[in-house]
């Protein structure tokens, strides 16, 4: 059963905008702090040839953009890494799918006739799994309107410095 209301914030975003509340809101489980490790794409992304570099690549340009924007932002540590995993994955795989919709097209001939590309069902479900960890990871531009940064310079951690 879902939880009923407003998803709770993170603990480190709700002490940053000064509405930390400790009979409201829970800090939670408290992670050491360490840097995400990017991961051995060929373990995660096996393969040979050409494309199967290509999709590694993407997941790489997507991990060197983002977990660190994450590590600032929202505290990522390496305990927690495997969402911002999931996330590259996804993404290269997405651009993936979008890149043999645009060579092949939306409609491919088969013996039994024109049909729709199964590409356009794989790139269908691997937008809806980035949305889910778009909203996970607060990547969106909704929830960066959400992240205010602390008032002031007297930041000790110089996250917005």
């Amino acid at each position: 059963m879902a939880v009923r209301g407003a998803k709770p914030k993170p603990h480190l975003q709700a002490v940053r905008e000064g509405t930390y509340r400790e009979d409201r809101q829970s800090p939670g489980v408290r992670f050491a702090p360490s840097d995400p490790v990017e991961p051995d794409w060929h373990e995660h992304l096996p393969g040979e040839g050409e494309e199967a570099d290509r999709v590694r690549e993407h997941a790489a340009h997507a991990w060197a953009r983002v977990v660190p924007m994450l590590v600032v932002a929202a505290g990522l540590t390496d305990t927690q890494r495997d969402t911002a995993l999931e996330y590259c994955i996804t993404w290269a795989r997405l651009v993936q799918a979008e890149r043999h919709l645009s060579v092949e097209g939306l409609v491919v001939g088969t013996e039994r006739g024109n049909v729709k590309n199964p590409w356009t069902t794989i790139a269908h479900q691997y937008r809806a799994h980035f949305r889910s960890l778009v909203g996970e990871l607060g990547l969106s531009p909704a929830a960066a309107t959400r992240l205010t940064p602390p008032e002031g310079g007297d930041d000790d951690d110089g996250v917005f410095d």
